[in-house]
């Protein structure tokens, strides 16, 4: 969700024990949901243009710009790490008909609600995703401003719907505080507009995706289950702390090429402070810090195939980030725009790569 409110495929099945075949049954079920689309994560611009005839053909149209509005980078981002954080709360006891539910009902809740905070960030951000983003669809007209805050207002409400329907409190608590926190970060209004402030804009992304996302979801799928009390596990304590310098990353490396915009509308982003070369290696040196503590804590795992695969995978998705960072030219913004995509396939990977390391 934006904030800024959107994880390597391991084939390998352990034969034995019925315990790992949940695990197995449970990483089959989120890797293939999310093979497709990690070909293709962007929502880079799509050729479409603002006119068009015949009904099919706008009808399309239409769709394709609703498409780019929901930023589907950041709706694969948030679906699977709500499916890779409910399945470390589910863990040995398996796919159930109660976790099933409580599992669609986060996903149906949490995708709204992404759409509605992404929302309101492209209506108030116009101006500057002419510049930035002219893909997206207030930015081409393909979207009016009424169009856009009807399908805020909607995703945003049937979202809390959702959550109320539940009487999951840390759901409801979790779509709530993503929505507070997404209006604070876009909104201008007074003391509000937190994305002008990189200090108060990089903790709005923090709480969503490294706090609310982990804590929140995985809360609700203990209560869904029935757990007596809610225990934070060292699984989703381990997942709280790398995203949560991925998610300075994200914060800081989304910024990166989007300066001219920012700009030009005084938006005073690290990047604008700093310049692109400062800040992007800034981000690099974070990730590598991050994939190097993960490699240290899977060593502390009680399974030797998992200290194995997890200092090996984090080695190596360290590793290719390292390497797109060198070919990466801090000269061009789609040069830019591309490796940032390439960090979100990384957290995609990450989510993935969670079920079976931890």
């Amino acid at each position: 969700m934006k904030p800024h409110l959107h994880t390597a495929n391991i084939a390998t099945v352990h034969p034995f024990g019925d315990a790992m075949r949940n695990k197995a049954f449970q990483y089959t079920v989120l890797a293939r949901a999310s093979a497709e689309s990690l070909q293709q994560p962007e929502d880079l611009p799509l050729t479409s243009t603002s006119t068009s005839s015949g009904g099919d053909s706008s009808a399309i149209h239409r769709l394709a710009s609703l498409y780019r509005f929901t930023r589907p980078h950041t709706m694969l981002g948030t679906f699977i790490s709500v499916v890779s954080v409910s399945l470390l709360a589910i863990g040995a006891q398996g796919i159930t008909p109660a976790a099933t539910t409580a599992l669609g009902q986060a996903l149906v809740s949490a995708l709204l609600m992404n759409i509605s905070i992404v929302g309101v960030n492209q209506i108030y951000d116009i101006e500057i995703d002419r510049i930035n983003k002219p893909y997206l669809p207030l930015a081409a007209g393909d979207f009016s401003v009424s169009l856009a805050t009807a399908v805020v207002w909607l995703t945003g409400a049937a979202s809390l719907a959702v959550g109320l329907a539940t009487g999951s409190p840390p759901l409801l608590a979790t779509l709530s505080g993503s929505l507070l926190l997404g209006i604070a970060y876009s909104t201008d209004l007074p003391f509000l507009r937190w994305k002008k402030y990189p200090v108060a804009a990089a903790a709005c992304i923090l709480a969503v995706r490294a706090v609310l996302v982990q804590i929140g979801f995985f809360c609700h799928m203990q209560h869904s289950l029935g757990a007596a009390e809610l225990v934070l596990t060292r699984p989703v304590i381990f997942a709280t702390g790398f995203m949560l310098m991925f998610s300075i990353v994200i914060a800081l490396f989304k910024d990166l090429p989007d300066i001219a915009g920012d700009e030009k509308a005084g938006v005073q982003t690290l990047s604008v402070r700093l310049g692109e070369e400062r800040v992007f290696w800034l981000c690099i040196a974070l990730l590598e810090v991050a994939y190097i503590g993960a490699a240290g804590v899977s060593l502390f795992s009680e399974s030797l195939w998992r200290r194995v695969a997890g200092v090996v995978a984090h080695g190596v998705v360290g590793g290719l980030i390292w390497w797109r960072a060198k070919r990466t030219n801090l000269k061009e913004s789609k040069s830019i725009y591309a490796c940032y995509m390439d960090v979100w396939k990384a957290f995609y990977a990450e989510y993935l790569l969670l079920p079976l390391l931890i």
